[in-house]
């Protein structure tokens, strides 16, 4: 991706595209919410404070087609000063596209990452064991069960045949069982956004990218549009046990965004997500390279079935939520060892892509090293405040 270009929609001029900037005003600095049309982008913080007052407007679309708003040039040039080395705290740069809305997360959507949590279970977060114990599941429940309807009469026979067999675990459960994994991936404000790092949590020796499409619903439970995701995951400490989700998920940096929102209209719909494909590259600074492909009509559970499972009268969201989809690309490649399999690096730039959506690019460093996150729901009030810009 040495192009600008490729870190934005292939149909630019037809994307309506909502983001965060942080940009210095007059009244003092801050996030600002930006729309962009024909590749220009405009801030139009004073008529949307938040995003997520935005996604609530009954008005959305026509508001983002014709607002007025303080123009900051063109959308390349605001994506080519979000990256390294470019990218610095007093000029303007992406932050993620979302601000209040909680960040939940759905696992287990895809077949092969259905298999991969089985076997990070079943190696207890070894990762020198995956290699065998991989052989081994493979060969008791097969490789392919894209073809199994979650819940369905045939799941339930396969569930049993598999208990009696001794092999169910808890990720077949949700896999292939009438409910799906919906979880909280991380707090309202902390996602970082294009260009940013992601991090590590220092105690994971085993660990990955997970890409993802993410889906932007509004208090009413409305998916208003979507973007990218990394989900980065830390396979040893969740395969230690599911109870530590938690640890493994939601760390400083531990959720990349971006680098815009595509709003649902004319030209993109949720059957454009449906019928996408999600691109994964991984570049070290030891010359390795990983690549990887993820298409949505695999996904075993419809999109909107998974907001359903997260939004309704047993769950509301009162500013909204992003939701993660689920990645079907757990990485097996070996990187340092044969059967080793794949792990991060310290410095590796992972960028993940689809072209209604463009791409979102980050660097892997450790949790503990990044930059830390101060600048919560409070400083976003007294930031929006201090600027003069009035609360719904």
């Amino acid at each position: 991706m040495d192009s600008i270009s490729a870190y934005l929609p292939d149909d630019l001029d037809d994307a309506l595209l909502v983001g965060r900037v942080w940009r210095a005003t007059p009244e003092g600095d801050g996030p600002c919410v930006v729309v962009v049309r024909h590749g220009q982008v405009f801030d139009i913080t004073h008529l949307a404070p938040t995003t997520a007052d935005l996604f609530d407007r009954e008005d959305l679309l026509e508001l983002v087609r014709e607002a007025q708003g303080d123009p900051l040039g063109i959308v390349h040039a605001l994506v080519d000063a979000s990256l390294p080395p470019h990218r610095e705290a007093g000029r303007p740069h992406l932050l993620a596209p979302c601000d209040l809305q909680a960040i939940k997360a759905c696992g287990v959507t895809f077949a092969v990452s259905l298999l991969e949590r089985v076997i990070e279970e079943q190696a207890g977060g070894d990762p020198a064991k995956a290699q065998a114990v991989r052989a081994e599941i493979t060969q008791l429940i097969g490789a392919d069960l894209s073809k199994i309807e979650p819940g369905s009469e045939a799941a339930l026979k396969l569930k049993a045949e598999l208990q009696r067999r001794g092999a169910w675990s808890q990720y077949m459960e949700v896999g292939i069982g009438p409910d799906a994994e919906v979880f909280s991936k991380s707090q309202p404000m902390s996602s970082v956004g294009f260009g940013a790092d992601v991090g590590l949590h220092p105690a994971s020796a085993w660990n990955n990218p997970e890409p993802e499409i993410v889906l932007a619903v509004n208090s009413r439970g409305d998916v208003v549009g979507a973007t990218l995701g990394n989900d980065v995951n830390l396979r040893d400490i969740e395969g230690r046990s599911a109870l530590l989700l938690g640890k493994c998920k939601d760390n400083n940096g531990s959720c990349a965004i971006g680098p815009f929102i595509r709003l649902f209209d004319e030209t993109f719909t949720l059957d454009s997500v449906r019928a996408t494909s999600v691109a994964l590259r991984v570049e070290g600074e030891d010359d390795f390279l990983l690549e990887g492909v993820s298409h949505m009509r695999e996904i075993s559970r419809d999109p909107l079935d998974l907001v359903a499972q997260a939004w309704g009268r047993h769950h509301q969201y009162p500013d909204g939520f992003m939701l993660f989809l689920g990645t079907m690309f757990s990485p097996i490649q070996d990187r340092d060892a044969p059967g080793g399999g794949f792990t991060h690096h310290l410095g590796d730039r992972v960028t993940i892509s689809a072209p209604p959506l463009g791409g979102l690019v980050n660097t892997v460093r450790l949790s503990t090293e990044i930059e830390p996150w101060t600048f919560g729901v409070r400083a976003l009030y007294w930031s929006l405040a201090e600027r003069g810009f009035a609360l719904d």
